[in-house]
Formats: C-alpha cells, sequence, structure tokens
C-alpha cells in the first residue's frame, strides 16, 4: 500500500517536495500567487488540500472535496501548488477608471469621514443582519452617521420601541426577518403605528437566505421541515458538518457587493436608510 501511494503522489506533484530547504526560501525565490475562488492549494506545514471558498485580510479558507472546511495564515510560501511552494496574496485591487462605487452600488465618499451619528437608528434582529448590513451599506450608514443595532429577535417590539421614543427628528427603521402575511413577525409588526418607525421586512425565514444561492455554489436554499432550527437543518441538507457561526462567516465572506443579495432584501434597506435620513419639514 505504501508503495503504490507513494507512486500516485509522485505522479500527481512531480518531484519530491520535501527535497531541499524550501521551508526558508531566498528572497523571491517563491513566486505569488493572487488567491481566488475555486483556486486549489494545499497547506505546505498540514497537508489539507482544498478549494479556496473566502478570504480576507490574514487568512484563507479552504474546502476539501469532503466538504470539510479549514482556515489558514496567508504566509509566506504557506501553501503548493502543483507540489511547489507559493506564497498566497490578495489580489491586487484594480485601479478605478469611473467614479469609486460602494459595495451597495452608491457613488463612494472619498476620504470621507463618519459623521457624528444621527439620533435615528436603524434595528436588525440579529448579529448576522447587522454584519451582513454593514459590510454591504457600511459606506453610506457612516457618511450619513446612521447607526446599526441588532435586537435579538422582535417578541418584544412594541416595548422596544416605545423604549426609543421616537419622534420627527429621532426616526427609527426596523428590519424584520419573515415578514409575510400571517407570520408572527407580521402580527408583531402591526402593533408598531408610530409615524416616526418603519418597520420593513424581507420574506426570508433568515437572513442567510437574502444571499444568493449560486454566490455560494449551488442552486437554491434547501427546504428545511418545519419544528427543526433552520441553520441547522440547512447545514445538515448540504452536508456541513460547521457550527453555524463558522458557516456564516464562510457565507459572508462570499459577499461582494449588492448583486450577491436578493432584491427582497436591498429594497428594504434602501428604504430604511432614506427613512431615517430623510430631513425633518417644519410646517406652519
Amino acid at each position: 500500500m505504501g508503495t503504490d501511494s507513494g507512486k500516485r503522489r509522485g505522479r500527481r506533484y512531480g518531484d519530491d517536495v520535501l527535497a531541499g530547504d524550501w521551508r526558508r526560501p531566498r528572497k523571491g525565490a517563491v513566486p505569488e500567487v493572487p488567491v481566488e475562488h475555486g483556486l486549489v492549494v494545499e497547506s505546505a506545514d498540514e497537508g489539507f488540500c482544498g478549494a479556496v471558498v473566502a478570504w480576507d485580510k490574514a487568512t484563507v479558507t479552504l474546502e476539501d472535496r469532503a466538504g470539510r472546511r479549514r482556515v489558514f495564515d496567508l504566509a509566506p510560501a504557506a501553501f503548493l501548488v502543483d507540489g511547489r511552494p507559493v506564497t498566497v496574496v490578495r489580489p491586487a485591487a484594480a485601479a478605478p477608471s469611473g467614479p469609486l462605487r460602494s459595495a451597495s452600488g452608491s457613488v463612494a465618499v472619498r476620504g470621507a469621514r463618519a459623521r457624528v451619528a444621527r439620533e435615528g437608528r436603524i434595528y436588525v434582529e440579529g448579529a448576522h443582519d447587522a454584519e451582513l448590513v454593514e459590510k454591504i451599506w457600511g459606506h453610506d450608514l457612516r457618511v450619513e452617521g446612521v447607526a446599526v443595532e441588532f435586537l435579538e429577535g422582535v417578541d418584544h417590539l412594541p416595548e422596544i420601541v416605545a423604549a426609543f421614543a421616537p419622534g420627527p427628528e429621532r426616526r427609527l427603521g426596523v428590519l424584520v426577518d419573515h415578514l409575510v402575511p400571517g407570520s408572527k413577525e407580521s402580527r408583531i409588526a402591526e402593533q408598531v403605528s408610530s409615524p416616526y418607525v418603519l418597520v420593513a421586512g424581507h420574506p426570508f425565514i433568515d437572513i442567510w437566505q437574502a444571499v444568493k444561492p449560486a454566490v455560494l455554489g449551488f442552486a437554491a436554499w434547501p427546504a428545511v421541515p418545519r419544528g427543526t432550527p433552520w441553520k441547522e437543518g440547512v447545514l445538515a441538507a448540504l452536508g456541513r458538518r460547521e457550527e453555524p457561526g463558522e458557516a456564516w462567516r464562510g457565507i459572508l465572506g462570499r459577499v461582494r457587493t449588492f448583486a450577491d443579495l436578493e432584491p427582497e432584501l436591498l429594497g428594504r434597506v434602501e428604504e430604511l436608510i432614506d427613512f431615517v435620513t430623510a430631513p425633518y419639514v417644519v410646517r406652519d
């Protein structure tokens, strides 16, 4: 078995990858490879081989054929491609050829500092909602001085709204999951009647569904039987073994711009931003 395995490895990688002192390469001797989705690399230290599914400033996430994921540091000569050491680096940003756009598609304000926060707020249901809104609309919100906070659910929304004390110059926008006729969320939302509060919602059971499935490599979000926790049910149906928090980091890492999200979410968030930033008009 050992001999046959060695032959197979030789056919795949060619020369012995451990030959020579490649772990201490001379300066400039190891080529740099820009990271991209689907790039297949192997960890030089641990032998974990997989395709790139996400990355950030300092790490890259690999997924092997069995669906297992590992996170590795973007260190010099940390990976192998075709058996040879490489340094995986973040891709260089393309020089803008026109107006700089934010992730939401709006014209970015170059060098803009965050505006002093308005009294108005946007509330979302949970941490994942807040992170997605920040990733796509963060620039816009900082320019407008709008803070986003999460509620950990909407069961007590009427009491939360009353405690916020909305008014003409203190508007509140609320983004609600699964706001469809007959849902628990819609019944709760109907209890909020202040003209200075806008409750807007999308039809998805969870904010995860607002990410287009094609961005994540599958055709459609799986159906989850009633009574099964939705996130756990989705991961089980997709054959994923990671915890929801880890899975969400991978999902969020695949989202780059508004084009990766469903329009049902895009319209509602834009509507909420417009509502809380509308100028207060004094009428005679």
